[in-house]
C-alpha cells in the first residue's frame, strides 16, 4: 500500500494582479525580516500583498505597502502596526543587480508570492517592466483563447 503524502498549502499570498500589469522578467526569493506576532499571523493566513512594492533605500531592499492583520490573542502590550515597512534578506549582488536594474533600465520590483519555505517566510518578488493596455489586451485575448480552445478540445474528445 502506497504512503499517504500529507499535502502542504505553503502559499500565504499571492499577488494576482502582477502578471497582469506587468511583464515579469526575472524572479529572485527574498527572505523577511518579521516580527514574533508577525509570524503567528502569516500562520493564520492574514496577510495582502496586493498593494505592495519594493523598494532599494540604503543599500537594502525594502517591502512597503504589506498588510499583516494582527491576531486577536497576540500579546496586549506590544504594538502591532500592520503596515509597517519590513526589511527583505537577499544578498549583496542580488542587491546591487537590482539597484543597477531599478535605476538605470527602468525597472519595477513588485512582490509576487509570500510561502514558507521550511520554517521560513519567503517572499518571491519580481523585477517587472510596466504593460500598456494594448499589451493587457493582448493577455486578455490570449487567456480567453485558452480557455475556448479547452473547452473544444473537451467537448470532441467525450
Amino acid at each position: 500500500m502506497a504512503k499517504k503524502v500529507k499535502q502542504q498549502n505553503n502559499v500565504v499570498a499571492v499577488n494576482r494582479r502582477a502578471s497582469f500589469e506587468y511583464f515579469i522578467e526575472d524572479r529572485y526569493e527574498a527572505g523577511l525580516s518579521l516580527q514574533g506576532w508577525e509570524v503567528k499571523s502569516l500562520r493564520a493566513g492574514k496577510c495582502n500583498i496586493s498593494e505592495a512594492y519594493v523598494n532599494v533605500k540604503g543599500g537594502e531592499v525594502v517591502l512597503f505597502g504589506s498588510v499583516i492583520n494582527p491576531l486577536k490573542t497576540s500579546c496586549a502590550f506590544v504594538v502591532s502596526d500592520p503596515t509597517r515597512t519590513r526589511k527583505l534578506l537577499l544578498s549583496r549582488r542580488e542587491i546591487d543587480k537590482l539597484a543597477g536594474s531599478v535605476q538605470r533600465q527602468g525597472y519595477t520590483i513588485i512582490p509576487l508570492k509570500l510561502y514558507w519555505k521550511n520554517q521560513w517566510a519567503k517572499l518571491e518578488i519580481g523585477l517587472a517592466r510596466g504593460k500598456q493596455e494594448h499589451d493587457k489586451r493582448d493577455s486578455i485575448k490570449d487567456r480567453q483563447w485558452a480557455r475556448d480552445k479547452e473547452r473544444i478540445m473537451k467537448k470532441n474528445f467525450k
